[in-house]
Order: structure tokens, then sequence, then C-alpha cells
């Protein structure tokens, strides 16, 4: 016996109620990075996952509105910097629109060619695989050229609720992600 699916009843819940609800959903901070050229662009991501073993792939979302993804998939390559709970500085750096990323940011490129940020947990360095547009973002499948276990003893960045860390109390609110289209992407 299968089950048939509920037939849609309308355009689903509005972004505010999805917003709240998909917060309940705690995930790691990241900041995918490669270079246009010879300059570095990057932005803060928190749509991260593996996919596959073998071959091994990754994925990541990127809002197709967003100044620094597109420069990225030009390029064809990049990496995933994960972040360590106290980066929070990084992270702002990456998810907001204002200055420049790297501006007085220490970096090196990485022996595939990406950005490595300095005192992350990992990185994740890939070629660009595939890209599913779906709704206002564009789904990254990349295939794994490398990683580096950078320090995996540290704690991460956790986001959870609008807010880094798990425990509420002292945490402070992440930059919105969705209040600006340049942001987170």
């Amino acid at each position: 016996m299968s089950a048939e699916p509920a037939p849609s009843t309308g355009p689903g819940p509005d972004s505010l109620e999805f917003r709240r609800t998909m917060g309940l959903f705690a995930t790691g901070v990241t900041v995918v990075t490669g270079l246009d050229g010879r300059e570095p662009v990057g932005f803060a991501c928190q749509a991260f996952a593996s996919v596959s073993l073998e071959p091994p792939l990754v994925l990541f979302c990127a809002g197709r509105r967003g100044r620094s993804w597109p420069r990225i998939r030009r390029a064809g390559r990049f990496c995933v910097n994960v972040l360590a709970e106290e980066q929070q500085e990084v992270c702002e750096r990456f998810g907001s629109a204002q200055g420049r990323r790297f501006e007085g940011l220490v970096w090196e490129v990485s022996p595939w060619g990406t950005p490595s940020l300095p005192g992350v947990l990992a990185r994740v360095h890939a070629d660009v695989h595939a890209v599913h547009p779906a709704g206002d973002h564009d789904v990254v499948v990349g295939h794994v050229l490398a990683v580096e276990r950078v320090a995996p003893e540290r704690r991460p960045m956790i986001f959870f609720r609008s807010r880094f860390g798990i425990d509420g109390s002292g945490a402070s609110v992440a930059p919105d992600p969705w209040a600006r289209a340049d942001r987170w992407g």
C-alpha cells in the first residue's frame, strides 16, 4: 500500500513563517571563496553538505542575486572554508554587503588556486561540477579536488534560530541572510 501525496492547497507558507521554521534546523557556517582573475571573492554560506563519497561531491546553495557567486561560477573552482566557533567576525565580514570582504584579512592562495582563510576547521577545494536552478538560489554541486583538516579539535560555528551557537544566552544575532539581496551569495 502506497500513500498518495496530499494535493497542493496553495503557494505554501509565507517567507517569515518558513524562515522561523527553518531556523530550528541547526547548521554549520562556511565561507565559500574563489578567485575572479586575481581578485578574491567569497560569501558566507550555511547551506553546505556532502553529497557523495564515490566520486567525492559536495553542494552549497548560493543566492542568484548575490555578487560573489557569479564570479566564483565563472572561475569554475571554489574553496569551502568551515568556520570555527570564534570566527564570528569572519562570518560577519563575508555575510555583509559593507566593505571589501578580504580587505585587511590574512589569506593565501591554496595549491588548488582558491583563497584559503586562516583559523578554519577545514577546507574543501572543488571544481564546479553542476549548477541546478532552485527558486531564487542555485544548488551548486562541486567535485572535490582535496580536503584539509586544519583544526579539527576546535568547535564549529553553529547557526540556529538566526543566532550563532546553540545556547541563546549571549550568542550574537547573525546577519540576516534574507534581508538584502547582496548578502550570503
